[in-house]
């Protein structure tokens, strides 16, 4: 097999075996194999994930959803509205709420490096998507050129058979017309 994938490296990528990728090398023994290279990204993800992951995702779900900017407004605006006209005088936080800047403060710190958490996660696995769709890339333009090479193959040999059979009736010709020429008297 190793020299099949030698000789595929060379006829459809152009390059010596050494100069691949662990993937190219890996999608060209696919296809030697004939056996599908794809697969599904998010079962590999799901099993390395762990509780931490799956709370950090959770956390930017609900923290970038519309739900929680509404709640968030409407909890701003009871907080404001019941400390500074409800309460009067006896407010809980009275202007410029101070306390509340302190518990924004503390959920903000909190929930920053939580968003970041799950967005580098996403990154990684946008990195594992974009390898798996470049293989899986790959991997159909071989194909696509195997199957060039194959209807090249087939009408070459088409045109081969269309002149060996014109060159039969050539000679067939030839041999009725000296059969003619024969039999005419003149």
């Amino acid at each position: 097999m190793a020299k099949t994938v030698a000789e595929l490296a060379g006829r459809w990528l152009k390059r010596q075996p050494e100069a691949l990728s662990e993937q190219e090398n890996r999608v060209l023994e696919s296809t030697v194999e004939r056996k599908p290279i794809s697969r599904d990204v998010n079962i590999a993800v799901a099993r390395s994930e762990g509780f931490g992951d799956w709370l950090a995702d959770t956390i930017a779900r609900v923290g970038g959803s519309w739900s929680f900017i509404i709640c968030a407004i409407v909890f701003l605006a009871l907080w404001t509205f019941g400390n500074a006209w409800l309460l009067g005088r006896e407010n809980f936080d009275p202007y410029p709420f101070i306390f509340l800047n302190l518990l924004l403060s503390m959920v903000a710190a909190l929930q920053a490096p939580i968003i970041m958490m799950s967005q580098n996660r996403q990154a990684e696995r946008d990195r594992l998507d974009a390898s798996h769709d470049y293989e899986v890339n790959l991997k159909a333009e071989i194909e696509i050129m195997a199957l060039h090479e194959k209807l090249d193959e087939m009408r070459h040999s088409q045109i081969m058979m269309l002149r060996d059979d014109m060159t039969k009736l050539a000679a067939q010709l030839d041999r009725i017309e000296a059969t003619l020429v024969k039999a005419s008297p003149g």
